[in-house]
């Protein structure tokens, strides 16, 4: 038996017990085609991310912004669930879950079948609006810009937050639009940087942890304390941590087994054996 296939095996061993509070970071959607900052697939950031800050103060930042985004999400909203997602949504199904946390904003857990998924940073197929805060779909978003900008067209670079790499020039004569109900301003409804997660969202993901057995992290570096205090919360409750991520983590010290392995061969290879017992 392999290393790889001896720590599947005790991977299987905790997973069965049931009550696994899963915490997945971007690493999960890379074999999806989003590409992952961290990972082996990472791509170095070639412009500062977005701040609420600068998106709400300036009317360039959110025409640059969305003309990104625009372009960026041909590629997240064509995304579809991986072999890791569909693993996922079989151990929700087959009750061995506590719940899901994911820091990822693609909507990939929902769309392979899962349905106890908190958002953390919210999720790219939703607008919503400053103002009135209706909640839109960004299908109804994207229509609404092929309408305002039937000439433009640009490509680039996509980056794993859904934005792509655009120039000065591209991003000329891009014309937002704003809220059909109040004119406000409209945003994705995902959490920028310089904002924070709301307090209610967050002691959520604390109550599922504080309510699991265990803890499985599936592809996030947990180099950011956004997803690292809940691995930190589960090792001061004493709950045994499994993280599986190409690459090491930031939590891999309080984790009682690891797996530097790719995630949709090994989760699948978990449910085969967890199958199989």
């Amino acid at each position: 038996m392999t290393s790889s296939t001896m720590r599947v095996a005790e991977l299987a061993e905790l997973v069965a017990q049931g009550g696994v509070a899963v915490l997945s970071g971007a690493g999960l959607s890379t074999e999806s085609g989003i590409p992952d900052y961290r990972g082996p697939t990472g791509l170095a950031r070639k412009a500062e991310p977005m701040t609420y800050q600068r998106f709400v103060g300036s009317a360039e930042a959110r025409r640059r912004y969305w003309a990104r985004s625009h372009v960026g999400w041909r590629q997240i909203g064509l995304a579809r669930p991986n072999d890791g997602h569909r693993a996922v949504a079989e151990l929700e199904r087959r009750g061995l879950l506590a719940g899901i946390v994911t820091q990822n904003v693609d909507g990939l857990h929902q769309a392979a079948g899962a349905r106890r998924v908190i958002e953390l940073h919210g999720g790219l197929d939703r607008v919503v609006c400053l103002s009135c805060r209706e909640r839109t779909p960004r299908a109804e978003l994207e229509r609404r810009f092929l309408e305002a900008n039937p000439d433009w067209a640009a490509s680039g670079r996509i980056n794993p937050d859904g934005d792509a790499v655009l120039t000065d020039e591209q991003v000329a004569g891009f014309r937002v639009v704003d809220c059909t109900g109040c004119g406000g301003l409209l945003k994705p409804d995902v959490v920028f940087f310089g904002e924070n997660v709301p307090k209610p969202r967050v002691d959520e993901c604390f109550s599922m942890v504080g309510g699991a057995r265990a803890m499985l992290v599936l592809g996030s570096s947990l180099a950011v304390r956004s997803g690292l205090r809940f691995v930190t919360r589960a090792a001061a409750l004493g709950l045994p941590i499994a993280i599986v991520n190409q690459g090491p983590t930031g939590g891999d010290g309080d984790a009682a087994l690891t797996l530097d392995a790719p995630l949709g061969r090994t989760l699948t290879d978990l449910t085969t054996r967890l199958t199989a017992e």
